[in-house]
């Protein structure tokens, strides 16, 4: 039993990153873009507040070494549905003429976002139209205050699992 109880965390972990994947891939997402703006933007601007707000908690829950949470699990998954949120935006705007060049998939979507993410920019995929430059400037700068600050608490919180001042794991 002890077994399963180090390994719980990591599988929980593993099925929700593929429960987010493959949500990803399967989601009619051909439902948004050019064809609806408002619904497409609506739903891109509360999925983002919703995981925002979220990812603020579980930093708020680290800083205040909150006992008995687990951020580090929330934390960490909050970021890939984040990083997948821009995806799927991109895809949608890229169904519209001229507003990209060079992504025209799902996969080139979440290419662009974790490429955009790292700052790496190869420039094979380029935001061409307003809108799709719009959306690559709230992905950086909420890159820098969301996940930036995320990133930082669940470093926090893995030195202080490491160094035992936490009682919690994950």
């Amino acid at each position: 039993m002890t077994v399963w109880r180090t390994a719980r965390p990591w599988v929980t972990r593993t099925a929700v990153a593929a429960v987010v994947v493959t949500a990803y891939f399967v989601l009619p997402l051909d439902h948004l873009g050019p064809g609806r703006p408002v619904l497409s933007w609506t739903v891109f601007g509360l999925l983002l507040t919703c995981v925002a707000g979220l990812l603020l908690r579980q930093v708020r829950h680290v800083l205040t070494e909150r006992p008995g949470t687990r951020p580090g699990l929330a934390i960490a998954l909050l970021m890939v549905l984040s990083v997948h949120v821009f995806a799927a935006a991109y895809y949608a705007l890229a169904r519209q003429p001229g507003e990209f060049s060079g992504l025209r998939t799902r996969v080139d979507g979440l290419y662009f976002t974790v490429v955009t993410l790292a700052t790496v920019g190869y420039g094979d995929i380029t935001p061409r139209g307003q809108a799709a430059r719009v959306v690559t400037v709230v992905q950086i700068g909420y890159t820098f205050v969301f996940l930036t600050a995320a990133a930082t608490a669940l470093s926090q919180r893995v030195r202080g699992v490491v160094l035992g001042r936490t009682g919690g794991r994950g």
